[in-house]
């Protein structure tokens, strides 16, 4: 994990709406944004999201509804998040919850798209993959 770039912006509050199921953060650089815990799920950094490589990445339906069961520091440079549907391996840096923030628009296209071209849609259940969930589905 190399180090934090000097300029990223550090969280200075950190909200979890259970209701509205928003993760709302603010940074120093004075933006905040609201994060949909779905859009937090399926951009989870784990590897069983992301897979092992660019174009493994398992495309994540169902999770309109998730929640979020428990947010626990990592030193002082990320959030471990638990969510509602077991998934808690996800390790989301300062960076990438910026970054999500940032450029959520764009993400929520993208995850539509991707959805919309598996013929999937946001409340498709996820099928269960076999072990870890590391299966090559091509």
């Amino acid at each position: 994990m190399a180090g934090l770039e000097k300029d990223t912006p550090h969280p200075t509050a950190l909200t979890v709406h259970t209701q509205s199921r928003v993760l709302e953060i603010g940074f120093d650089n004075g933006r905040s944004f609201r994060l949909p815990f779905e859009l937090l799920r399926v951009y989870s950094p784990s590897a069983e999201v992301q897979g092992h490589g660019p174009g493994q990445e398992v495309l994540q339906t169902g999770k309109r509804e998730v929640g979020i069961a428990a947010v626990e520091p990592v030193g002082n440079y990320a959030i471990q998040i638990s969510f509602s549907d077991g998934h808690d391996t996800g390790i989301y840096s300062w960076e990438l919850l910026y970054r999500l923030g940032d450029q959520q628009d764009a993400l929520w296209a993208d995850y539509l798209k991707r959805l919309e071209a598996a013929g999937a849609d946001r409340d498709t259940p996820m099928a269960a993959a076999g072990g870890h969930g590391c299966g090559h589905h091509h």
